[in-house]
């Protein structure tokens, strides 16, 4: 009897994903536009998040089913992410972040960020492909494997709101120079980028049982990548050394990095 090798349909269009990749590059250009018109860094996260959803929403068509379920929990991330980081830009100052990035860069700023944005453009590609691949896995829906993508998605972006949620209320009712030590952030010192990098691990659970669903273990990668190690912590936390001096750092001795955990004691608590 012969036995024909198993064949995997391709149910996603390529062309999809080169038109998602040049939306994602025009909405960061727009995104470069708009700092250099507002002097606001914040709606450049703010842009990235809406142009990723809606990147990953378009490589996941056609939808039904398995993607129709992955298209709302990318956009749940997507307007959650981008609506908060929008509410706390309006009437805000620059982002520290890219402040000290052009205070480094100086004259060369606007040609260095734009380059920076196509960077970043770029890196969201791997995202969508991650979201897009994953919600054609070719296996029933729904099933176990959905079930705790499911969980595992929506606790990164509960995680996350949370995180941000606090934040914003501390620093309504602390004196300015403060820092948020309470709640979530008793555990790690950066709460909201754990829940990103929670809700980014779902993925490879949605294509569960698929061989190029191997391609979503790149999402989680890459954004812990991202968030701990390039344009998240160190420039966040390089900015909290130099405002906060001595108190972050005693912060930054006993609370755990990234991953959350319990926090050391104080060397005169008891």
């Amino acid at each position: 009897m012969r036995i024909n090798p198993p064949v995997f349909e391709l149910r996603i269009n390529p062309m999809s994903f080169i038109f998602c990749a040049i939306g994602v590059s025009f909405a960061m250009s727009f995104a470069w536009a708009v700092r250099m018109r507002t002097g606001q860094s914040g709606w450049i996260d703010a842009i990235w998040s809406a142009a990723t959803g809606l990147g990953a929403l378009a490589f996941l068509a056609p939808q039904e089913g398995r993607s129709l379920f992955a298209g709302a929990l990318v956009a749940l991330w997507s307007l959650r992410l981008g609506g908060h980081i929008a509410l706390r830009t309006r009437g805000a100052g620059d982002d520290p972040r890219y402040a000290a990035l052009a205070a480094e860069w100086g004259a060369d700023f606007p040609r260095r960020l734009f380059i920076f944005l196509q960077i970043q453009a770029a890196a969201s590609l791997p995202l969508i492909a991650a979201v897009g691949i994953a919600g054609h896995a070719p296996r029933p829906f729904p099933d176990w494997a959905d079930g705790l993508a499911l969980v595992v998605a929506v606790s990164g972006v509960l995680i996350e709101g949370v995180g941000d949620w606090q934040l914003r209320r501390f620093r309504r009712q602390a004196p300015p120079g403060s820092l948020c030590q309470t709640g979530l952030w008793a555990y790690t010192r950066h709460p909201n980028y754990f829940g990103e990098f929670l809700f980014w691990c779902a993925w490879p659970l949605v294509g569960f049982g698929d061989w190029r669903a191997l391609a979503a273990l790149g999402a989680p990668l890459l954004i812990y990548w991202l968030l701990d190690h390039v344009s998240g912590v160190p420039l966040l936390e390089a900015h909290m050394r130099a405002s906060r001096g001595a108190a972050f750092e005693e912060y930054a001795a006993r609370v755990p990095r990234f991953f959350p955990g319990k926090p050391r004691q104080r060397p005169n608590d008891d």
